[in-house]
């Protein structure tokens, strides 16, 4: 081995290093450790938060694409009883908007949910430095 080859090595295995800590401290970063129980309550009211927000999405989403979603039929029926006129296009738009931000909240917070995790717990799958075999 020459000079150059060997500097070459040493040079690869640094960079090597650099990017297994630099991505050690990134997921460490990003995990947020708490206690058991606030675990716990977190899983559970931000997978509640998230399944409802996306249900809650795709009935406006109904609403907006479809002349006979309950939804629609109900802000109709209170609009009628306010006294208030808005055209059925603006109406449809803004029950797409409304659909897309719920469904987009709802992603949001259980991305944001699955940051936590418990004292004691190890890493997620996807940086255990370990390989698994599972091609049987």
């Amino acid at each position: 081995m020459t000079d150059d080859n060997s500097l070459t090595a040493r040079t690869e295995q640094n960079d090597i290093d650099t990017t297994d800590m630099t991505t050690e401290s990134e997921s460490e970063r990003r995990d947020i450790v708490v206690p058991m129980r606030v675990y716990k309550t977190v899983t559970v009211f931000s997978t509640l938060l998230a399944v409802v927000s996306v249900v809650i999405g795709f009935l406006f989403l109904d609403a907006a694409t479809l002349n006979v979603s309950l939804v629609g039929d109900l802000v109709r029926f209170i609009l009628v009883i306010l006294n208030i006129s808005i055209p059925e296009s603006v109406l449809s738009s803004l029950f797409a908007v409304i659909g897309l931000g719920s469904i987009g909240l709802g992603a949001g917070v259980y991305v944001i949910g699955t940051r936590f995790r418990a004292q004691g717990m190890g890493k997620s799958q996807e940086d255990a430095s370990e390989s698994s075999d599972t091609n049987g």
